[in-house]
């Protein structure tokens, strides 16, 4: 129990349940290093979370180790918690006991009736030691060893005998009834409106002693393992998310992105975009300010121009700073379809119309965003007074 709770050594065993949006909270262990994974949360309060492994990092530079978003994994295992409680999935399993029982019970059927046949040859054996003439040593010594032979087998089997009936004693009983009752009754208490987290994540470790999560880059999956408390493992696959990733299974060539982008965006914007894409150069460097500009000269695309005709667009970051929201907020907007905004290729800056801030649906946007900050968010910015212990 103490070593659950102690949340700050890397090395140890699953951790104890203490809230938080993430249901498996000190169960997801790494399956690359082995270390307990961390949960990271969202800026966005009561939705996102994310399972991240740390890595070495006691060592700088070590870099971490993997990461996944926690919400899908969660609910996979959820439903298949759910499964595995199911009225269906015990009475499967209290049929699979039964034969388990019935096949032991054979077992020592068969284990009896070779007892009594070696208690037979036993016997057998001590008349024919005891019938043989004394003068003849070489036949006695013969029968006496068939004899120990004989008692062995007896002693070994009446052995085995009383380990089966052990065993047999150990074993819980099952009652029925009251497993599909309690069936029953979780589903009741993990879909009731006051259940907490807090009582998910107790309810998950009765069940589920740990889970690993592994990355399958070459099949762009997620392998998760669920090693449940009766001993059994269950293998879960699901495909990753494609958020903030390249659509394509191929990145796209720098003379591809130049040819696209150039003239719509200043050089250094090129620079991050054409990193953020991950197209290296010949020779697997990054790319930079005068390296962009070399390869648009040398393709002939003229420089970005913002005194250019045509209807005047800012960037994201600009539309943030001038509706005074974060930049996740706009890019919530734009996908909303509330403000609307044009991106020449997946992966590229968006241009917002600067006309579009006016409009009567973004402003309603806006203020749906304001209203649903926190309030110690709004208290923290209106607090400009550092305020000191003591003062």
């Amino acid at each position: 129990m103490l070593t659950e709770n102690a949340y700050m050594l890397q090395r140890a065993s699953r951790k104890a349940a203490r809230g938080g949006r993430a249901l498996l909270t000190g169960l997801v262990r790494c399956g690359r290093c082995g270390r307990i994974m961390h949960v990271f949360y969202g800026m966005r309060s009561g939705h996102a979370h994310r399972y991240q492994c740390r890595g070495d990092d006691a060592h700088v530079g070590a870099g971490q180790c993997i990461g996944i978003g926690g919400v899908r994994i969660d609910q996979t295992i959820a439903n298949h918690i759910m499964e595995a409680v199911s009225p269906l999935a015990i009475e499967a399993a209290l049929e699979a006991a039964q034969r388990v029982i019935k096949a032991d019970d054979d077992v020592r059927q068969a284990t009896k009736r070779d007892l009594e046949n070696a208690r037979y040859e036993a016997s057998l054996a001590s008349r024919r030691y005891e019938a043989v003439d004394p003068a003849k040593r070489l036949v006695a010594r013969e029968l006496e060893s068939r004899w120990n032979i004989a008692l062995e087998r007896v002693a070994e089997l009446e052995q085995r005998l009383t380990r089966m009936d052990e065993q047999a004693a150990s074993r819980p009983q099952v009652d029925k009834d009251g497993l599909l009752t309690l069936a029953h009754d979780l589903a009741s208490a993990w879909n009731a409106p006051g259940a907490t987290m807090r009582t998910k994540q107790r309810l998950t470790r009765i069940l589920i002693q740990e889970v690993v999560i592994d990355l399958d880059d070459a099949k762009d999956e997620v392998e998760v393992t669920v090693h449940w408390t009766g001993g059994r493992h269950t293998e879960i696959r699901l495909a990753r998310t494609r958020t903030g990733r390249y659509p394509d299974d191929r990145h796209p060539s720098p003379v591809e992105v130049v040819r696209t982008l150039g003239g719509h965006w200043p050089d250094r914007q090129l620079a991050v975009t054409m990193n953020r894409m991950r197209c290296k150069r010949n020779d697997g460097e990054s790319w930079t300010t005068l390296r962009v500009r070399a390869l648009r000269e040398r393709l002939g695309v003229p420089a970005f121009d913002p005194a250019a005709a045509g209807p005047k667009t800012i960037s994201v970051d600009e539309t943030a700073r001038r509706l005074k929201i974060c930049v996740g907020s706009v890019l919530r907007l734009i996908k909303a379809g509330i403000l609307p905004a044009q991106q020449l290729m997946p992966c590229a800056p968006w241009k917002v119309p600067v006309e579009a801030l006016e409009s009567k649906q973004v402003k309603i946007g806006v203020q749906d965003v304001i209203a649903r900050r926190p309030l110690k968010v709004l208290q923290y910015h209106q607090n400009k007074t550092l305020k000191l212990p003591g003062f």
